[in-house]
């Protein structure tokens, strides 16, 4: 049963402020001198030109692609345990691209730019650089610092290079899964970091594995590296849109070959990547503009969704159009938890976002109360947002530790909420005697929520009341976000009260659906809902959840079937999917 957005209905009493949106420089017209005649230019969006290669033989399954499964093991709250810890009970991002173009220090910039990206992955990372028609790569399982030293990077010399940070969404945690990727193939070599998820990818796999192609990785993003070899197109960037054309579902990747950096996005543009230049001239893409901060870098505009930029010496920076786009859906989870705080994502400031999700949660949702504390650190902008707004005191009423990794050694004997306890101390001097309004950006599963709500009590807080900067999440994520199965979203499965009980809170209130659409005001449409709504704008017939118990496998050990990553069969009539999908007796998915 999908959640009510507040536990008690209240009209929204002030208008909301606009907020000041960033606008998109067009980018100069450009003439290709070897693109077809038929290219024509789109009336609905600022790309040059429109490629309509040879309509693709892959078909797209027209069912509901929410998951049946669920694990019978419960723990002793009822609730489905978490992937890995629950302790940490948040959507994580897939990952972060960066690449950057005719700047000789290019890969200690891109080393860089990965530091102001770690919070999108920490599973991993690599930087690919060229280096007189080389391409020359260094990889590793771990956080930026603990990949690359001086020396590692001493090995990456040239003026090109791309890079990635990775958590996993498709493929096992193993090394040979970290990106980017580099393929040797009849005309070069190519390397590519991929930020996103294809929901085709066992379809295409089967596929190109039926017609003689040997994969090395369980990556969906392998798949675009083949579908490239296989490409007779020319020039080089149209293997790359003929690639694509085969695509679905979200992907903002970066291409490297001997001498050129191509930045492709989506059709929807379901997953940021901006475009920026150094002060010599360097061109620079990335995830969010908090990388360009770094490295000195000015951010010119977004790649456009269905854009493709390809960028080389004797031509600068051109654009084309991947293909007709349609109505752009931009993941709005970029702005409620994923992306810093300082980016400008989408065009729009993610801090300004967050500061009017509190400001509408205030006065959407008021309470009495004597102090506002966030859950630090997602929740913080949006808790300021709530007192300015209320004008209630903010204060640090959750310290969080910072040198707390993924996993830790728990004492012999037990200690009740030790992971929470670890990593969030309550301030008693803040809470005690206190009615506190606790603001967090998201409700997943609810067990660390409620968790936090235990530990503020015993700190001596009189009152609890929880604000939740986003609307109920009630669906999973195919698009590059690593989500539960829809039925262990605690949203999907209880109503307001009910989560609010379970939670023991004394109030509970989520951002009401319609007061985010409206705070968008006339970008509302461009926003991917799917979380909130189970509306998919891109239908996948393949269902990737992590399974329960799923664990880091180094390649050598672990069961073979660990090898999909988590990946598993989606509810479908079969006889249907034989008549619309030609790949089904090839693939059998």
């Amino acid at each position: 049963m999908a959640a009510s957005p507040l536990s008690s209905s209240s009209a929204l009493s002030k208008p909301i402020s606009k907020h000041h949106s960033f606008s998109l420089n067009t980018p100069q017209k450009v003439t290709f001198p070897l693109l077809p005649k038929t290219l024509q230019k789109p009336s609905s969006f600022p790309c040059n030109h429109v490629l309509h290669p040879q309509k693709s033989q892959f078909t797209t399954s027209s069912k509901n692609p929410i998951s049946d499964f669920i694990s019978a093991n419960k723990n002793e709250d009822g609730l489905v345990p978490p992937f890995s810890d629950d302790d940490d009970d948040k959507p994580r991002e897939e990952c972060g691209v960066v690449g950057i173009f005719g700047d000789p220090e290019a890969s200690r910039l891109c080393y860089l730019a990965l530091h102001a990206l770690q919070h999108r992955g920490q599973e991993g990372a690599g930087i690919v650089a060229v280096n007189n028609n080389v391409l020359q790569s260094v990889t590793g399982v771990g956080l930026v610092s603990e990949v690359f030293n001086e020396s590692k990077l001493d090995q990456l010399p040239g003026e090109m290079a791309i890079g990635h940070v990775r958590y996993s969404t498709a493929g096992s945690s193993m090394l040979k899964n970290v990106q980017p990727f580099v393929a040797g193939y009849r005309f070069g070599s190519i390397g590519v970091a991929h930020n996103g998820n294809l929901v085709n990818y066992r379809a295409l796999r089967a596929m190109l594995e039926d017609n003689g192609s040997i994969f090395n990785t369980s990556s969906d993003t392998e798949v675009v590296l083949h579908l490239i070899a296989i490409s007779k197109a020319r020039p080089f960037f149209l293997r790359i849109v003929e690639a694509c054309e085969k695509l679905e579902g979200a992907y903002s990747m970066v291409f490297v070959t001997e001498d050129k950096l191509v930045a492709v996005r989506d059709p929807h543009g379901f997953r940021p990547l901006v475009m920026g230049r150094r002060s010599n001239g360097a061109v620079v893409f990335a995830s969010e503009t908090c990388a360009l901060d770094l490295i000195e870098a000015t951010y010119e505009r977004e790649v456009y969704p269905g854009e493709v930029l390809v960028v080389d010496k004797k031509d600068g920076v051109q654009s084309v159009c991947l293909m007709p786009h349609p109505e752009p859906k931009q993941c709005i989870f970029e702005h409620i938890y994923f992306a810093l705080p300082n980016s400008v994502v989408f065009g729009r400031s993610v801090y300004e976002s967050r500061h009017a999700f509190g400001e509408i949660l205030a006065t959407e949702a008021p309470v009495d109360c004597d102090v506002v504390i966030a859950v630090p650190d997602s929740g913080v902008v949006a808790a300021l947002g709530y007192a300015a707004k209320a004008g209630v005191p903010f204060q640090q009423g959750l310290i969080r530790s910072h040198y707390v990794g993924r996993t830790f050694i728990e004492p012999s004997q037990k200690i009740r909420d030790f992971g929470v306890k670890l990593k969030l101390s309550p301030v008693r001097g803040v809470l005690e005697g206190k009615r506190v309004v606790v603001v967090d950006d998201s409700i997943v599963r609810g067990t660390t929520s409620s968790k936090i709500v235990r530990l503020i009590k015993e700190a001596g807080a009189k009152e609890v009341h929880m604000r939740i900067a986003s609307p109920p999440i009630i669906g999973s994520c195919y698009y590059g976000v690593d989500t539960p199965s829809s039925e262990e979203l605690i949203s999907n499965r209880m109503s307001v009260e009910e989560i609010r009980e379970f939670i023991g809170c004394d109030s509970l209130a989520f951002l009401p659906f319609e007061s985010l659409k409206k705070m968008l005001g006339s970008e509302s449409p461009n926003f991917c809902y799917a979380c909130f709504s189970g509306k998919y704008p891109v239908m996948p017939r393949e269902v990737k959840v992590k399974r329960v118990g799923d664990f880091l496998d180094d390649g050598l050990n672990g069961p073979m079937d660990s090898i999909d990553g988590g990946w598993i069969q989606g509810p479908r009539d079969l006889n249907v999917e034989k008549e619309i999908d030609p790949l089904y007796q090839k693939s059998n998915i």
